[in-house]
């Protein structure tokens, strides 16, 4: 604590120094004060500095070392006479020591000044998930808006739904955290938030929003518009974030497929010329590759424009009217409920056995449940049918085959019931505009919206009408519209659909005419659909680049295998002198190589081919098929195409 107060007082003293840390930690609502947060950046700061420190002990360790037998040094030019004891132990003792403290206050200060920048990352990825929400949360104020709903109201039903509309809710929940806790009317609270918000964008929007309010304007016609003005923009954000993703990909095909490419065949000359390339490519393909391959891929994740998650919360309201009636316990049906339970036990394992690919698909995820078993028992089966070969790459050669095989088992269902899974959601998110528009013409003749629904059970929207028969028999079954369209939601958990059943139900429940409502949802909608299909067509090619770049991978990979590495097999060594730059000829590792060479091509299948689908489709789990089949045409390519040396 006392270094606690240390730091206050330092703070104290020039307290303009942290007033950009401190907006950036408001803005990225850290929860953190400011003498909490340095505390942890000097924790943080020392612990970095320990690890350079172990870091700088080797490497002065090893300059001692080289220095003590002469091996390294600067080359005296001018011919200088150095004292001897300057390479004596203590001397060299001092070199240690130089470097661990060199060490320590480097690592010290790229620690600090790491975690003092880290808040303002979070401030600009906040701003950016603001912006591109921003949108669908002013279509939501509306629609509550145009039934009639006060400001702070809105702010807090908006606040409520923060599973659903991301970090622009949760800039909302400060208006009502203000007011609610510390005394703020609505007008003051919304001048604070837009002090501390991270997006210019929003900040704008609430000052105009104060603006219209201080000169007594339509609110909603304001809404309207914005809403409108806010879906041309996120066009424009999409373009630049299409151009941002373009030099992204192109930037991996250099690093990680051209530039591994360049250093396997400068390490397999290497090893031909007597070096020790073994260690090298082993690092280069179960180490760069993959670490590489994983940064890259949170990079991409980092500047995506994706959609967040969605969630919907149920909550349990008890109810206290009757709360005088005697309740009494009845006894004696314990057995019925008994039989009920077996029942539904019995009708969901018939249901199972009568559609057995449904739960696969409305869950890709439950596939584990089948797939990895087996392929356990896969591979544990070949490691106890191989034998045991004396020469380990003869048993690596033998199995690494049938792990492959194994991991096959396991990604090829769950890609197969992905795409089945993806195309019923995109199919049933094309449609959901036209859904919209036709509910919005049906509402303003007059029809309520549950009349409106009985009419398009007969009309004609592909998946859509499984699932608004689905509505309509939920209403016929006693379900209100707002409940039906919220089971509608929970089995087509997608935020697209999310976002538009949460602003029907909050509309419907304000005022039963809403068809201008529908119209800016379906706007809203096909808005969504238009930039999904742009960035699809746009990344397409970046996909077949990533496809062709590996092709060029792995004929490079083939070329060095079959037609580089038999030679130097099968080189004479008789007349090669015994030192000089050929004398490690005819000592190469074949075979090892080889194998290494091969299961290069393996890592860069997978990583690739996630790659792709991140880059390709926003999806980590996209990228899926895409690995399965470049794993399959490597395995194919090795096992039977190309003739491994032995």
């Amino acid at each position: 604590m006392k270094i606690r107060n240390y730091v206050r007082k330092w703070i104290n003293r020039d307290p303009l120094r942290y007033q950009k840390l401190h907006n950036d930690l408001v803005a990225a609502r850290t929860g953190m004060t400011i003498d909490q947060y340095l505390w942890r950046a000097i924790q943080i700061a020392l612990l970095t500095g320990v690890l350079f420190a172990i870091l700088g002990f080797f490497l002065g360790t090893v300059i001692a070392l080289s220095m003590a037998v002469g091996a390294v040094g600067i080359y005296n030019v001018f011919n200088l006479q150095i004292p001897a004891y300057i390479f004596s132990i203590s001397t060299l003792d001092i070199i240690k020591m130089l470097s661990i403290v060199i060490a320590f206050i480097v690592g010290s200060f790229l620690g600090y000044t790491a975690i003092l920048k880290f808040p303002g990352i979070e401030k600009k990825s906040r701003s950016l998930k603001i912006n591109l929400t921003l949108h669908n949360a002013v279509a939501y104020m509306y629609a509550m808006r145009k039934g009639g709903a006060e400001l702070m109201t809105i702010f807090r039903a908006l606040s409520d739904n923060s599973h659903i509309y991301g970090e622009v809710a949760l800039e909302f929940r400060q208006v009502v955290r203000d007011a609610d806790f510390f005394g703020y009317d609505v007008i003051s609270a919304m001048s604070h938030l837009t002090e501390t918000t991270p997006s210019e964008k929003l900040k704008t929007f609430l000052e105009d929003l104060l603006s219209v309010i201080g000169s007594g304007g339509n609110m909603s016609e304001f809404f309207a518009n914005r809403v409108r003005m806010y879906q041309e923009e996120a066009k424009f954000e999409q373009k630049q974030f299409l151009n941002i993703l373009s030099l992204v990909a192109e930037s991996y095909v250099t690093l990680f497929v051209a530039g591994p490419l360049f250093l396997i065949i400068i390490m397999v000359v290497m090893g031909m010329m007597g070096g020790s390339a073994v260690f090298q490519l082993t690092m280069v393909t179960y180490a760069f590759l993959p670490i590489g391959s994983v940064i890259f891929m949170l990079l991409i994740d980092l500047i995506s424009i994706k959609s967040e998650t969605t969630e919907r919360y149920t909550k349990i309201k008890v109810l206290h009217e009757y709360s005088d009636v005697r309740i009494v316990k009845k006894c004696g049906e314990e057995v019925l409920y008994g039989q009920l339970r077996r029942y539904d036990r019995v009708r969901n394992v018939f249901h199972f056995l009568k559609h057995p690919f449904e739960a696969f698909v409305t869950n890709v995820n439950r596939t584990f449940l089948v797939t990895v078993p087996i392929a356990i028992l896969y591979i544990l089966s070949i490691l106890l049918s191989v034998p045991r070969y004396i020469n380990l790459e003869t048993y690596i050669d033998v199995v690494d085959d049938h792990l492959i095989i194994g991991l096959l088992i396991v990604l090829i269902p769950y890609a197969i019931f992905y795409i089945l899974y993806a195309r019923k959601v995109l199919a049933i998110q094309e449609l959901i505009p036209d859904f919209l528009d036709r509910m919005a013409g049906i509402n303003q003749v007059g029809l309520t919206i549950a009349q409106a629904i009985g009419i398009m059970v007969n009309t004609n929207l592909g998946l859509l009408s499984y699932e608004i028969k689905k509505i309509k028999c939920d209403m016929d079954w006693g379900a209100n519209f707002n409940e039906a369209l919220i089971r509608f939601e929970e089995r087509i958990s997608t935020p697209t659909i999310a976002r538009t059943v949460t602003l029907i139900t909050k509309a419907s429940e304000m005022s039963g005419r809403i068809g201008e409502v529908l119209s800016i949802a379906s706007s809203d909608a096909n808005m969504s659909e238009v930039l999904k299909k742009e960035r699809l067509a746009e990344m397409f090619i970046y996909t077949a680049i990533v496809y062709l770049s590996f092709f060029v991978f792995i004929f490079v990979i083939g070329v060095l295998t079959t037609q580089f590495l038999p030679i130097l097999a099968n080189v004479s060594t008789t007349g090669v002198p015994s030192t000089g730059a050929l004398s490690g000829l005819g000592q190469v590792p074949v075979k090892t190589i080889g194998r290494i060479l091969y299961h290069g091509c393996l890592v860069q299948a997978i990583f690739s081919g996630l790659i792709a689908g991140q880059m390709g489709e926003s999806s980590v789990a996209a990228g899926v098929k895409h690995s399965c089949v470049l794993l399959i045409i490597s395995l194919i390519t090795f096992n039977y195409l190309l003739i491994l040396p032995s």
